[in-house]
C-alpha cells in the first residue's frame, strides 16, 4: 500500500468541497506510509494552498487520523514537520460470500488485514440464514477492535448483480437470489453502511492496490467455485454500462459441450471445472488459457493475474498452462506477445480484502459518483463522521460509481 504517488488529483479551495480536499490529503498520507509527508509536499501534491492544507491536517489530527512523525532536517530554513496516517484510527470490514464459504476480514486504513475469519456457507440456504451468518461475521470482527470506528462493510458475491442498487440478479446456480436487495438487508442487520460488488471486481481492486510497479491494464481471472474476471482498464475497475462486465466464465468454447450452471452449454467455466474434477489439471489450465488468450486479443491487456482457491492448489500448473496458450496465440501472429501471467497469492482472501477496499475508496477520494450518487459519504466530512452515521453511507445510495486507482 505504501507506494509513491506522483501527484493527486487537483484539490479545489472551496468550503463546499472540504471533504473532497481532505480525502486527497488522506490519500497522500496513506501513500507516504510510516515515513510521512510534510505539509508543503501535501500542498504540492494536491494543488491546495498551504493554508488550506494546514486547516485540513489540523482537523485530521483532531479526529485522530493523522499524527506527527518527526521533523525533516533543515535545508536552510525551519525544519518541516512530517505527518503520517494513523492506520488503526478506523477500520472496514470485507465479506466474501461464496457458494460454499464465507471469508470475512477487518482491515485498517492502510488496507492491512488485522483479523480474518472463515466459515462454511450455503449460498443456497434461505436468505435470512445467509444474512444471519454474514451479520454474525461482521459483529465478530468489530469486536476485535471494539473502541475504534468501523466505516462500513464491503460485500463481494458471485454475479451477476446490480452494483448501483445493491441487488443480486440470477447468481449462477442460485437463481432464487434474483432481485434480492442484499445491500439494504445487510445494512439493516448490522447498522453499518454497505457496499456491494462482484467478487471478481473486488479481487481486481485488491490486486491493483498490491502492485508496486505501474500496473497498466490487466485482467484478474478468479477460479474457485466458479470462474469470472475482474478488469482494470484505464486506471479504474471496469464494470461496464450495466455494471455486469467480467462474466468471463460464460463465454462458449464448445457448442455441444457440457451443461453449465448458467443454463448454457460448453461454457469455459463448465469445461474448466469439469477437467479439474476429473484430475486433468493440465487440461483445465489450457481451457483457462484459451479464454485468457481471447481476452488478451479483445482488450489488449498486458497482464493476466490468476487467483482463487482452485488456482492456489497448483499455481505453477495454471501459470504454465495459461502462459503457453497465450504465447502460442502470439506466435501465430495474434495478440499476447510480452503479456505477463502472474498469481494473486492467498487463494480466495483477496476477494474479501478487495471488498473492504470498496469501503475505503471514498475515504481517500478514489470514487467518482455518477447520476445520483454522492462520493465520499462513507468517510463523512471530517473523516470519522461516516462511522457516526450508521446505515447512511454511500453504499446505500442509488447511482453509478467508479473506483479510481
Amino acid at each position: 500500500m505504501n507506494r509513491t504517488r506522483t501527484k493527486a488529483p487537483a484539490g479545489v479551495n472551496l468550503p463546499a468541497l472540504r471533504h473532497h480536499n481532505a480525502a486527497l490529503v488522506l490519500d497522500l498520507l496513506r501513500a507516504a506510509g510510516a515515513e510521512g509527508i510534510s505539509r508543503l509536499e501535501l500542498a504540492e501534491g494536491t494543488g491546495l494552498t498551504p493554508q488550506a492544507v494546514s486547516k485540513i491536517t489540523a482537523r485530521l489530527r483532531e479526529d485522530g487520523l493523522a499524527v506527527g512523525a518527526g521533523l525533516r532536517p533543515s535545508t536552510g530554513g525551519k525544519p518541516r514537520t512530517v505527518l503520517r496516517l494513523v492506520p488503526d484510527a478506523q477500520f472496514a470490514v470485507g465479506l466474501h460470500l461464496d457458494r460454499d464459504g464465507l471469508t470475512a476480514v477487518l482491515v485498517d486504513l492502510a488496507g492491512r488485514p488485522v483479523a480474518v475469519t472463515r466459515a462454511p456457507l450455503d449460498l443456497g440456504a434461505p436468505a435470512d440464514r445467509v444474512l444471519a451468518d454474514a451479520a454474525d461475521a461482521v459483529r465478530d470482527l468489530c469486536a476485535a477492535e471494539p473502541h475504534k470506528p468501523v466505516l462500513g462493510v464491503g460485500v463481494a458475491v458471485p454475479g451477476p448483480l446490480d452494483h448501483r442498487d445493491g441487488v443480486l440478479r440470477r447468481v449462477t446456480g442460485f437463481p432464487q437470489w434474483d432481485g434480492y436487495p442484499l445491500r439494504a438487508a445487510l445494512a439493516e442487520r448490522t447498522g453499518l453502511p454497505v457496499v456491494l460488488d462482484k467478487d471478481t471486481n473486488a479481487a481486481a481492486l485488491a490486486v491493483a492496490l498490491s502492485l508496486d510497479e505501474p500496473r497498466g491494464d490487466f485482467a484478474y481471472l478468479h477460479l474457485g467455485t466458479g470462474l469470472g474476471a475482474g478488469l482494470v482498464l484505464g486506471g479504474e475497475v471496469h464494470r461496464g454500462a450495466r455494471t455486469g462486465a467480467g462474466e468471463f466464465g460464460h463465454q462458449t468454447l464448445q457448442l455441444d459441450g457440457p451443461l453449465c450452471g448458467c443454463g448454457g452449454r460448453g461454457c469455459i467455466e463448465a469445461l474448466c471445472l469439469a477437467a479439474e474434477a476429473r484430475g486433468d489439471r493440465g487440461e483445465a489450465a489450457r481451457v483457462l488459457g484459451t479464454g485468457a488468450a481471447n481476452l488478451v486479443g479483445l482488450l489488449g491487456v498486458d497482464r493476466v493475474v490468476l487467483g482463487g482457491r482452485t488456482v492456489a492448489a497448483d499455481e505453477d500448473a495454471y501459470v504454465r498452462g495459461v502462459r503457453a496458450v497465450i504465447e502460442e496465440r502470439a506466435a501465430r501472429g495474434g495478440a499476447g506477445a510480452g503479456v505477463r501471467v502472474t498469481v494473486a497469492r492467498g487463494g480466495d482472501r483477496p476477494v474479501a480484502e478487495g471488498a473492504a477496499q470498496l469501503v475505503l475508496a471514498p475515504v481517500f477520494g478514489r470514487v467518482e459518483e455518477r447520476a445520483g450518487g454522492r462520493a465520499g459519504e462513507l468517510s463523512g466530512e471530517r473523516g470519522s463522521a461516516g462511522a457516526r452515521e450508521r446505515g447512511s453511507g454511500a453504499g446505500n445510495k442509488a447511482g453509478s460509481s467508479r473506483v479510481i486507482l
